[in-house]
């Protein structure tokens, strides 16, 4: 393989992209998806390539990044937010990595981020399986994009930012390729920090967390979603549940199951 072409694929909401652009540091090709107040398309520049700006009025983040993935042309695609601040060097740490990994249909690289938020910290260079594809958020995720099209992958309308349903489709996209058979690899390079902001999701642990929750094991754990319930919520009990104990939290998870099972 010569030089890997390399685009960021951004999902933003009322952003001035030009200054987004330089606030992210982009310095590659990129897609921006901007959920703002209107349609629109602009091309702009970055330091190392050119920015295709999409507006769209309708809200959602997997809509926002299937919306990219739907224009990307890079041989590889870094999924990115709007807070993220990415390194330098970015592009040709992703670059070293797939030519190290030559077997690798997707790359997830460690990201910075606040003690409170981390759910993951790769440590060692290893395959990624069933086994430990759920702590890894859309930012850290990076793919061949003509693997993820011949997996005919994408993101879940479902779940995240601006959906019916709270998170989740990061671990939904990772479990989705998964089962098309792409080589998914954890990488200890670091490649940008992420900016600290207000959740756009979480607001406690409350009824709806807890049912959405639901909602989500169903989709990803099918009859093994009641007992993995269980298990996550006494794995958690001193974090998610001190203002509602395990056995109701259970019950509205159960109720979520129920939900998503149209019961």
């Amino acid at each position: 393989m010569g030089k890997i072409k390399l685009e960021v694929l951004i999902s933003a909401v009322d952003k001035n992209a030009a200054e987004l652009i330089s606030q992210m540091h982009i310095a590659t090709d990129a897609v921006l998806v901007n959920q703002c107040g209107g349609y629109g398309y602009e091309t702009l520049t970055s330091p190392g390539g050119s920015v295709k700006c999409f507006s769209m009025p309708e809200r959602g983040v997997g809509l926002s990044r299937n919306t990219a993935l739907l224009h990307a042309s890079g041989d590889v695609v870094l999924f990115s937010d709007e807070d993220i601040r990415l390194v330098p060097d970015y592009a040709e740490k992703i670059r070293r990595a797939y030519k190290s990994l030559p077997g690798a249909d997707m790359i997830l690289f460690n990201v910075e981020v606040a003690a409170s938020r981390r759910t993951y910290w790769n440590q060692e260079i290893r395959r990624v399986t069933y086994r430990n594809y759920g702590r890894y958020p859309a930012y850290s995720i990076s793919a061949k994009l003509d693997a993820l099209r011949r997996a005919n992958a994408h993101y879940s309308v479902l779940f995240g930012g601006g959906a019916k349903y709270s998170n989740g489709e990061d671990s939904l996209f990772l479990r989705d390729c998964l089962k098309a058979g792409l080589r998914i690899y954890a990488h200890t390079v670091c490649i940008g920090r992420e900016q600290e902001r207000e959740s756009t999701w979480f607001s406690g642990y409350h009824e709806k967390f807890f049912r959405d929750r639901g909602v989500l094991y169903h989709h990803l754990y099918g009859r093994l979603a009641l007992p993995l319930s269980l298990r996550f919520l006494w794995a958690h009990r001193e974090t998610m549940c001190q203002e509602i104990p395990v056995g109701r939290a259970f019950l509205m998870m159960c109720a979520g199951v129920r939900e998503a099972r149209g019961r």
